[in-house]
């Protein structure tokens, strides 16, 4: 794979990435888009919620298990390491995409909000969830987390060094503020159907489990990071917690 070859992989999976994203905020949103979350119900929910549910796992095991040391390892026997985040990108954009298409929706109300003005504050919060997953990749490096920065360094014939390990912003408060904006993305919503709790617990299941692998394999890698652990809280900000975090150090 030349550097040409390589730049444009990346670049691909990164505007996939955005393009899959923008749609995302529309599909779980119920916005613009001719089919959302909340579409009708087409099959029995006895036919449709094994479909959904194997979505959901699809979804976990490919970014739980991409994510991992020892599968980032063995990848490289076919793909460039530089390739490595950009394939990530690609495969996490590409499952998301089959959620939105494959998706059945189920139908019924577990509750609804009726007054206008709290459905848009509810609106505004979810919107508030995108913006903060996005935010929080700035605040780090987006460029690197999205594997552009890797592939244009091979481009370049430059060193790619990871960035060091840093807490800016929401990161002082709160260890996963992407995590964080990825639920509210899911909870934040004036309907809340059948579909949509099955979503947003599946998705909060495996956001739990993800966080715990990734916290085992950042122990395991800085090892300064389990006084981060203890110091700032998991997903909800808490003055609390913090200190009692900094009195145990």
């Amino acid at each position: 794979m030349t550097r040409w070859i390589l730049l444009l992989y990346g670049t691909i999976s990164y505007l996939l990435f955005l393009a899959t994203i923008a749609y995302g905020v529309a599909f779980f949103g119920n916005l613009f888009v001719p089919r959302t979350i909340d579409a009708i119900a087409g099959v029995p929910l006895g036919a449709a919620l094994p479909v959904n549910v194997g979505l959901l796992l699809l979804f976990a095991l490919q970014h739980s298990g991409m994510a991992r040391p020892a599968f980032k390892w063995w990848i490289t026997d076919t793909v460039p390491p530089r390739a490595v985040r950009s394939t990530y990108v690609l495969m996490s954009s590409l499952t998301l995409i089959l959620i939105m298409v494959l998706w059945q929706p189920m139908g019924g109300v577990i509750w609804q909000v009726d007054n206008p003005l709290a459905k848009q504050l509810i609106m505004i919060l979810y919107f508030a969830g995108w913006c903060l997953m996005l935010w929080a990749t700035f605040l780090l490096d987006h460029f690197e987390r999205f594997g552009i920065r890797q592939v244009w360094c091979r481009f370049r014939g430059r060193v790619c060094v990871e960035p060091a390990f840093s807490t800016p912003a929401a990161y002082r408060f709160m260890r996963h503020p992407i995590y964080t904006g990825w639920l509210i993305v899911f909870w934040a919503s004036p309907t809340m159907t059948v579909s949509r709790l099955i979503l947003a617990v599946g998705m909060t299941a495996y956001t739990l489990l993800g966080i715990r692998l990734e916290e085992r394999d950042l122990i395991r890698r800085l090892p300064y990071y389990e006084q981060y652990r203890r110091k700032v809280p998991m997903l909800l900000p808490s003055w609390r917690k913090r200190l009692l975090g900094s009195a145990d150090r």
